[in-house]
């Protein structure tokens, strides 16, 4: 029988994946297809949807982190793929988007910007974080 813990814990790991193919993989790039949409308006609404959805992963983050804590059964795979997701995260809250906030606020005021990496180490680390979701939560599953 598997307890509520076990199920909660990959509740919160395949929601997580589907927030991130949700927003990340789609509605990130999607906007800027809808008509009338401009560069500054997709920024600003991009800039607003990751700082919701970040909020929201550290929320998830924590719920996940105390059901950890709390269960006797704790696997090296589970803490393995825990820390690549909790060090992606650190990352992206960290360096990523306050880097990519302040780019689009300068974008917004109708400066020019030099080529940056951010958005691409960015995409990365949410395929990262994708990938180790789904491993935590296939290996929860099979303990």
């Amino acid at each position: 029988m598997v307890s509520n813990k076990k199920l909660t814990m990959i509740a919160i790991a395949f929601t997580w994946c589907g927030l991130i193919i949700g927003i990340s993989f789609l509605e990130s790039w999607l906007k800027f297809k809808a008509p009338n949409v401009t560069l500054s308006i997709g920024l600003g609404i991009g800039k607003l949807v990751f700082e919701v959805l970040n909020k929201l992963e550290w929320l998830l983050w924590m719920l996940f982190f105390i059901l950890f804590i709390s269960t006797k059964n704790r696997s090296i795979s589970i803490f393995f793929f825990f820390t690549i997701v909790s060090l992606t995260l650190i990352c992206q809250s960290i360096w990523l988007l306050p880097a990519l906030n302040e780019r689009i606020t300068i974008i917004q005021s109708g400066l020019s910007l030099e080529q940056s990496y951010h958005h691409i180490f960015f995409i990365g680390f949410e395929i990262i974080k994708f990938i180790a979701l789904i491993n935590l939560g296939i290996n929860i599953n099979k303990r």
